[in-house]
């Protein structure tokens, strides 16, 4: 399946030339070995990859005991893959790297040896553990991958014609048109209850069946909670916590995390590093209140309100609906026709929190809470910055619809409050485009142009 990282990686290897290594870092089965390997086949005349997810410990002690004997080292390696390596036209892909800190500290050594390229795929690549007695290379250069887009999943459908069209409209600000917004929004519905997992994807495409890419969807989850019994350093039941709780918090009309619910005396500062670790296994994607609308978002960041959304939103239904452990057909074709009113919502912000990811923003909210003032009171989904500052209107305030029905009082307070810092207020619906009283209504598959 075709993946936009693809162009990155064939940016690194055009520009780089050698210079440095390439680390891609992502969740668990968002398809970072296969990426590696197939640019790996189509652009080297060979390559070497190192998987220290099982390889033995004879090939792991080569990265320690021959680091000032190069020749050495990449002559057990040749031999040991039955691989020749060609000078400036192989690459040796070091896959889950963090499984071997030591092997990421040698990369300083190999690219200055100059021989070869080097990629690293890996994740939890910023936690203690995997880290620690190491010097992090400056040879790397550090690149993120996500679960597919819309575009992709649209790409793994076989349908490279109708994103042209959106973007289209998008830039013209022109309605799709009935037929077509009819049409992206049927394949939005799949993308968002499938999700964009490769392999949940796959599997959609092969079956058709929704029972079947749940149980796939299953498989990924159960493997995220063994890598949080395995890799979390003692905080296993503080990170499950957060995990299990997740459905629940989104699940609620006010979607900041509270985690009394998880237990009465609960505070930040013990649930601090497990926030961290989902967000570092890039399971989660964590939004913070920004507590002033204004240029440099993180500056006004309030680090103890935060919304925890899921990284994947095909995942995070198969994880809120799980009574039975599966979620049955009946429930993915009415979420798939509009007909499960329940928790729609829930999953509508948290598809726009992942696509606002994948497209490059940190995530940020604004909530404000007033007993004097009406006015001041207000919640926003979601702010995201203009991508060249000037001296005002900066921030785009985002709400998130799921229904046709909807009030605007937070929004419209908003821009009457913040009249300088706004640039265009956009509320993401289910319906097609327009510009309505100064607000710019999108539908919720245009997200990703933001």
């Amino acid at each position: 399946m075709k993946r936009k990282i693809y162009d990155k990686l064939l940016g690194w290897k055009n520009t780089s030339k050698g210079d440095t290594a390439l680390l891609i870092d992502g969740a668990r089965r968002v398809g970072k070995s296969y990426i590696a390997e197939e640019f790996a086949k189509e652009n080297y005349k060979s390559y070497i990859l190192v998987d220290f997810n099982k390889v033995n410990d004879d090939v792991c002690t080569l990265f320690v005991n021959y680091l000032d004997d190069l020749d050495t080292l990449f002559m057990y390696l040749s031999s040991y893959y039955n691989t020749k390596l060609y000078k400036r036209e192989s690459v040796i892909i070091f896959d889950e790297v963090q499984m071997f800190p030591k092997a990421r500290a040698a990369i300083k050594y190999l690219v200055a040896d100059g021989r070869y390229d080097y990629i690293e795929t890996g994740s939890l690549m910023s936690i203690r553990k995997n880290v620690k007695d190491i010097t992090i290379p400056s040879e790397e250069r550090h690149i993120r991958m996500y679960p597919m887009d819309f575009e992709e999943f649209l790409w793994a459908m076989d349908n490279e014609m109708l994103m042209p069209v959106i973007r289209d409209c998008f830039e013209k600000k022109k309605p799709m048109g009935q037929m077509l917004h009819r049409k992206a929004m049927d394949y939005f519905r799949q993308y968002m209850i499938v999700g964009g997992m490769p392999q949940a994807v796959k599997k959609y495409i092969q079956t058709r069946d929704f029972e079947e890419v749940d149980i796939t969807k299953r498989n990924i989850l159960t493997l995220y909670r063994e890598d949080i019994m395995k890799h979390s350093d003692g905080n296993e039941l503080e990170i499950e916590a957060i995990f299990d709780e997740i459905p629940a918090q989104l699940s609620k009309h006010e979607k900041k995390f509270k985690l009394s619910d998880i237990k009465p005396t609960a505070r930040m500062r013990e649930y601090k590093q497990p926030f961290y670790w989902l967000d570092d296994a890039m399971i989660v994607n964590t939004c913070y209140n920004s507590s002033e609308p204004n240029i440099g978002l993180k500056m006004n960041m309030d680090r103890k309100t935060l919304k925890c959304y899921m990284a994947d939103t095909g995942l995070l239904i198969s994880h809120a609906f799980d009574e039975n452990g599966i979620v049955s057909e009946e429930i993915y074709k009415k979420l798939l026709f509009d007909k499960l009113s329940v928790n729609s919502g829930m999953l509508m912000e948290n598809i726009v929190a992942q696509m606002l990811t994948a497209a490059g923003h940190k995530l940020y909210f604004y909530s404000k809470s007033s007993r004097e003032k009406a006015e001041d009171r207000m919640e926003i989904d979601f702010l995201i910055a203009k991508s060249k500052i000037t001296n005002k209107h900066n921030i785009s305030p985002i709400e998130v619809k799921s229904g046709d029905r909807y009030t605007l009082s937070s929004i419209k307070k908003f821009m009457n409050k913040y009249k300088e810092q706004t640039n265009i207020p956009y509320v993401l619906h289910t319906k097609d485009l327009k510009e309505e009283n100064g607000i710019t209504y999108l539908p919720l598959y245009m997200t990703m142009l933001l």
